[in-house]
């Protein structure tokens, strides 16, 4: 039987607003509503970032605090990663949420560019969230958008600066960082099956490569990652009615591969979490 597909939703981000998508959750409550329903679609991770009232993004603790509290009660077993993205905040603002001990949280281990501006990752900051994420028992999720990236965790592994074993995810698609490239693609994966021999690993596509990357993962033994975040639309013309909807394209690329959707507790013993 083949190993079960991880999938995880992003749910909100820091960029798309409800004049992209009325879909999109940006308040605590809907973002709670929104994760429980595609948490029911087969969702067991969910990637979270948080809001402030006129939809900018934000890094209060507090909203996190809510999020969870509630992610926590409506979607039972789901693996919580708070994002430390740098859209949310600045310098170490950007980890004050790891103290609440989410179950994972994304960890950009360098820089690069992004569609209008650098994605600033220094190495002091990259090594305090880490250590952070250490001290508060939050297994990271390396998110890389650049082959160096997997090259670095490696090494911050290496010198237990990350432990246990790390969850890499390939981010690909984004403007001006990594196109969506099947050769490049098979590299990374490549990549990190000889630096981490065994260790599961994911992709993500932004915007209508969201499902490139998806059928590249799943078809490939990986796992998955989907959600209103990175992809607004069902396809050109259609905009995604919901997170669950997507939550359900990618369980249904699942099926045609013949791998299973990882429930919570599968997807928890893949990753190492309690």
């Amino acid at each position: 039987m083949a190993e079960p597909c991880i999938i995880c939703v992003a749910i909100t981000g820091s960029v798309p607003t409800k004049a992209d998508n009325p879909a999109v959750p940006t308040t605590v409550e809907e973002q709670i509503e929104s994760t429980q329903e595609a948490f029911e679609a087969g969702a067991a991770i969910c990637h979270a970032h948080v809001r402030n009232d006129d939809e900018t993004p934000s890094s209060d603790p507090e909203k996190f605090a809510r999020l969870k509290e509630g992610l926590e009660k409506h979607c039972p077993g789901m693996i919580i990663q708070f994002s430390t993205g740098g859209r949310s905040g600045a310098g170490k603002t950007r980890g004050g949420m790891l103290p609440l001990r989410p179950d994972m949280a994304s960890l950009s281990v360098g820089s690069n560019n992004f569609p209008t501006r650098v994605y600033e990752n220094p190495p002091d900051l990259v090594d305090w969230l880490a250590a952070e994420m250490i001290e508060y028992d939050v297994k990271p999720e390396i998110e890389a958008f650049d082959l160096s990236h997997i090259l670095m965790a490696a090494e911050m592994h290496k010198k237990g600066k990350i432990k246990d074993t790390p969850y890499v995810q390939f981010v690909m698609g984004v403007k001006n960082a990594m196109p969506a490239d099947r050769d490049v693609f098979d590299f990374y994966v490549k990549t990190v099956n000889r630096l981490f021999p065994g260790a599961p690993w994911c992709a993500a596509g932004i915007g209508p490569n969201q499902i490139v990357l998806n059928d590249w993962a799943i078809s490939s033994g990986g796992h998955a990652r989907t959600g209103l975040e990175d992809n607004v639309r069902m396809d050109r013309n259609t905009l995604a009615p919901s997170n669950a909807a997507l939550v359900e394209c990618t369980a249904n690329i699942c099926a045609q591969y013949e791998r299973p959707v990882a429930t919570p507790a599968q997807a928890r013993s893949i990753l190492g979490l309690a």
